[in-house]
């Protein structure tokens, strides 16, 4: 999954061949994905500072890291020319609202202890992108991929009966990731300069709202080392984890990167239940069962679309 913490969409990544570069982008690919799996004992560890505080302040450091990683390595050329294209503008714009609203239900559940409902929205991710495909783009789904479709739906059902109401949290990260997929899709960009043109548009209300919070509570979270240090580190985290994730997939085809998708929801689903101590009652763990069995009719379906496709090559 080209999870919205990559900050992008691959869609065809430029491959290496030599076994070396493969090893090397499987390194990346798990340490890109653990990485995301892990990134709730940031934000929990931020938890006495605003949510929206805290995303304001990933979007400044990780402009500002992005931005300087791209005027190192001569890419800002890239930026210039997506937003010279007012069609890209419009489609970038959607996406950071997206990226800004994904980043905000994240940094809030993990605050406010549903971490369980994070790891169920992103196991749904890739089910929900399908569906987005299919309506939208007129994508045709085969047997296997309804079947996975219609068992995740059985899946949602019963996780709200486990929750006496629907999943919110869950169906808005899911959501917010199928579409802005979707619209990342709608532009030629990479996914470095597609996150720097993101936060700089998000920018002045990120700077606004810290400001204000500056203003109207002092700046207590800034006079504490730690809490500042850690605020910072939320650039260096989003960024580090997209230029992993980047340098995974130009090394290794689509399909093994789908395989590594489900590390940084079981994370989650191991982290909440023995670190955080969150419920999970019969009905919720039913739940995750279906979920897992329609992730596992959707990853053999890709596994053997991979492998017809990989043969027609070698045999074309």
């Amino acid at each position: 999954m080209a999870s919205i913490e990559s900050g992008g969409v691959v869609t065809r990544p430029q491959m290496h061949n030599n076994d070396g570069d493969r090893r090397l982008g499987l390194i990346a690919a798990f340490s890109t994905y653990a990485g995301w799996g892990f990134f709730p004992l940031l934000f929990r560890a931020l938890e006495s500072v605003d949510p929206v505080n805290v995303v304001a302040n990933r979007i400044v450091w990780s402009f500002l890291l992005v931005g300087g990683i791209l005027i190192g390595r001569h890419r800002m050329a890239e930026v210039r020319d997506v937003l010279r294209d007012r069609r890209a503008v419009r489609g970038i714009f959607i996406s950071a609202v997206l990226l800004a609203i994904n980043w905000l239900t994240f940094v809030w559940a993990v605050n406010n202890e549903k971490v369980l409902e994070v790891s169920f929205g992103y196991f749904i991710t890739p089910l929900v992108s399908i569906a987005i495909g299919m309506v939208l783009l007129g994508e045709r789904m085969n047997r296997w991929q309804q079947l996975a479709i219609s068992i995740a739906a059985i899946a949602v059902v019963i996780q709200a009966m486990g929750l006496s109401g629907m999943p919110l949290v869950s169906m808005q990260l899911a959501l917010s990731f199928g579409f802005y997929g979707y619209f990342r899709k709608t532009v030629n960009v990479g996914s470095v300069p597609g996150l720097f043109i993101e936060t700089m548009m998000l920018l002045p209300l990120a700077l606004a709202y810290m400001v204000f919070r500056f203003v109207t509570s002092g700046g207590a979270e800034y006079a504490d080392p730690w809490i500042f240090f850690l605020l910072l580190l939320t650039g260096p985290a989003t960024s580090g984890a997209l230029i992993l994730f980047a340098f995974a997939a130009r090394r290794l085809p689509l399909s093994t990167m789908g395989m590594f998708q489900y590390i940084a929801p079981s994370i989650h689903f191991l982290m909440a239940i023995w670190l955080f101590g969150e419920a999970l009652n019969l009905v919720q763990l039913s739940s995750f069962v279906m979920i897992w069995a329609s992730l596992a009719v959707y990853s053999f379906d890709s596994y053997q679309r991979g492998r017809k496709a990989r043969a027609l090559r070698d045999h074309g």
